[in-house]
């Protein structure tokens, strides 16, 4: 089997994550590795805003916490640093486009021996004043809906696998 079939098998959804900030680097090729994700059209609608700043990702997961009704939790399960995926609102595959930068971004993580999980309502936070004011203060311009939160981290557990349901694969030979 492909190393790359294997680290999707492999991957899983992280909900413990140790103090220790990934170095830039491997951020960096996180981030490079979803801006290489495929788009409709090849337009390379969505975005990332890579958060490093314990100040505003604590900011982003109080935002959170309140769109689920839970202000007491961190949604972001502790993770250091948090990628946040948007794509322009006017695109038509831009849920789609983001999904793929989100999915690229889980896999990515997962090879450099970090640990991610999607965390959604990306884009409650982002069509909220406030989170339209962050977006200004970061110097993004444009209408953008969030898509996703791709937390990021070194795993402090990591769950066992959980076996695959039956009955969802279909072929028309």
């Amino acid at each position: 089997m492909s190393d790359i079939i294997q680290g999707m098998l492999d991957r899983r959804s992280i909900r413990a994550y140790a103090d220790e900030v990934p170095s830039r680097e491997l951020i960096d090729q996180v981030v490079e590795a979803g801006l290489w994700a495929a788009s409709g059209m090849n337009r390379q609608g969505p975005i990332i805003v890579a958060v490093t700043n314990r100040e505003l990702r604590d900011r982003l997961s109080a935002m959170n916490a309140e769109v689920i009704g839970d202000p007491s939790r961190d949604p972001f399960y502790g993770a250091p640093v948090v990628l946040v995926v948007l794509a322009p609102r006017g695109e038509r595959n831009r849920v789609y486009d983001g999904s793929l930068v989100m999915g690229n971004l889980m896999l990515a993580a997962h090879a450099l021996g970090l640990g991610s999980c999607w965390i959604h309502r990306a884009r409650e936070e982002f069509d909220t004043p406030e989170g339209k004011a962050i977006l200004a203060e970061l110097g993004i311009e444009g209408d953008y809906e969030g898509i996703g939160h791709c937390i990021l981290g070194y795993p402090a557990e990591t769950p066992e696998p959980k076996p695959r349901r039956d009955g969802r694969v279909f072929y028309a030979e």
